[in-house]
């Protein structure tokens, strides 16, 4: 049984304590139906007995959960009930967690073990929250498939022959099997939406600037933010909360005030106007996906909503755009790993530039690597201006084509992904291929704005998400508009083969 908000708190004699939403989970601790032990105790067993079959985990914390659990339930047991107090979550393998291996996926950082935490974690802890563990993700969130991890691809839960999406497949696998409830992603590119799409979850990017990238591992500067993958809408609120705003730490922070998403939740749509980017509904979308995408927007109007055509022209520039930008981007975060400071170090170098060449040569994946030498070349002398300088100034048309639209309409919605979860294997040999996996959600993070995607149907079984997208630090009413569609659909409760909902 899933509980979604408005129903009973589970009974701790209830066999499937690991299915209930982040949302239940709270109520339920806070009513005392079980503790914050319990139920930490609960997940690991889950993922002892289930996680190996998907590679969801790089690292699993037993001892430092069950730690945090007992300090949460003595901080409830004294008066504190915070939201998040108790409750479990994991982590993707970038966000610097001290004390803990912080691997980013990578040969490179397999002994890595971060001095510090990143203010998302730091923010989550003091919250309460239990940190199982961190989660599997393509090598320095290069991917779309979480094929490129060091650890080993990620499957996905409702057919583990297919791809969960990446890089923050790890998390989406994880909250899809429920081997936690709730779990932290990034998105560069689509890497929060897509998983959410491939494993029938919901998942917020969110505005450039609203989450600290402190202690993030960076691919891309510019690009990269924290995100959720969730159950459902009201569950990212919840997260969302403790993780945004304000870090002097970070210099990409944003100065903004940080909404009550939850307060939010339960406006009606009455009025809404959603545009409908006519080149999102083009060639290149499955007709099964777009026949599933077009019977949600139809649920949209009759809670009220009105759908509007719009266009984005330069979108088709996007995926361009980014592979120069992020590559190039990657090329100067990634030259910090050169054996010598921390990370992989070849054995018995002849000189520096050996230990240079065979740290990095070793330490790196073919994705990572075929991305470094991209984004050297697009800044090197004579071709920045005609690279890098261009895709910057693509970028800018790409924000001004989001701008001209937002003066029509409230949000933007159409397809997260063109298709449903791809076989693993089945795209590695062809980059571009893969690449085209993110055309509907990189142009998202060009522009800096906030995006989700839900579940909205499925195509021969498999789930096909949503994908609304809104004004900068318009995450309130993301949220509000996803969670008035769960109030109306049940694709958010459909759960994988042989995990009960």
């Amino acid at each position: 049984m899933n509980l979604n908000p408005g129903t009973a708190s589970p009974n701790i004699t209830n066999p499937n304590i690991t299915n209930h939403s982040l949302s239940a989970i709270a109520r339920a601790l806070k009513n005392g139906d079980y503790s914050s032990v319990e139920l930490t105790r609960a997940y690991l067993d889950r993922i002892a007995a289930h996680g190996g079959a998907l590679n969801a985990y790089i690292t699993v914390t037993a001892e430092r959960a069950l730690a945090q659990a007992e300090a949460a339930d003595a901080r409830r047991a004294k008066g504190e009930s915070q939201p998040l107090l108790g409750v479990p979550l994991a982590h993707k393998d970038l966000f610097c967690t001290a004390g803990v291996r912080t691997s980013c996926g990578s040969r490179m950082l397999d002994k890595f073990i971060a001095p510090y935490d990143a203010t998302v974690v730091a923010k989550l802890d003091a919250a309460g929250m239990v940190t199982l563990g961190k989660t599997n993700m393509d090598e320095f969130a290069m991917g779309s498939s979480n094929e490129n991890s060091w650890y080993g691809a990620v499957r996905n839960p409702w057919n583990h022959a297919l791809v969960p999406g990446g890089s923050s497949g790890g998390s989406a696998a994880a909250v899809a099997a429920r081997l936690c409830p709730i779990a932290t992603g990034t998105d560069t590119g689509g890497s929060v939406r897509q998983p959410a799409s491939f494993c029938g979850l919901t998942g917020l990017k969110a505005t450039y600037g609203r989450i600290s990238r402190w202690g993030m591992i960076a691919y891309a500067s510019s690009l990269d933010q924290a995100g959720v993958l969730a159950q459902n809408a009201a569950d990212c609120a919840l997260l969302l909360q403790g993780m945004a705003g304000f870090d002097p730490k970070d210099s990409t922070s944003a100065q903004v005030a940080v909404p009550d998403y939850a307060a939010a939740l339960h406006q009606p749509l009455q009025g809404l106007r959603i545009g409908l980017p006519k080149e999102h509904f083009a060639e290149g979308l499955s007709l099964e996906v777009e026949q599933q995408i077009r019977a949600a927007l139809a649920v949209f109007e009759r809670l009220g909503a009105t759908l509007v055509e719009v266009s984005l022209p330069n979108s088709h520039l996007s995926i361009c755009a980014y592979y120069v930008i992020a590559p190039a981007e990657a090329s100067a975060n990634l030259s910090r790993y050169d054996g010598v400071r921390y990370g992989y170090r070849c054995e018995r170098p002849k000189d520096l530039e050996d230990l240079y060449k065979r740290s990095r040569s070793e330490g790196f994946g073919n994705e990572v690597k075929r991305r470094i030498m991209v984004g050297t070349y697009a800044l090197s002398a004579g071709y920045y201006e005609a690279y890098y300088g261009k895709a910057q100034k693509v970028r800018r048309l790409i924000k001004d084509d989001f701008t001209r639209a937002f003066q029509e309409v409230d949000v933007i919605m159409g397809p997260t992904t063109p298709g449903t979860a791809f076989a693993l294997g089945s795209k590695t040999k062809d980059p571009v291929t893969m690449y085209l996996e993110d055309i509907y959600t990189i142009a998202v993070n060009l522009a800096g704005l906030p995006g989700m995607s839900i579940p909205a149907g499925q195509v021969h079984g498999l789930p096909i998400g949503l994908q609304i997208v809104g004004r900068d630090f318009d995450e309130a009413r993301l949220l509000n508009v996803a969670h008035q569609f769960q109030q109306a659909s049940d694709w958010h409760t459909r759960t994988p083969p042989g995990v009960s909902g």
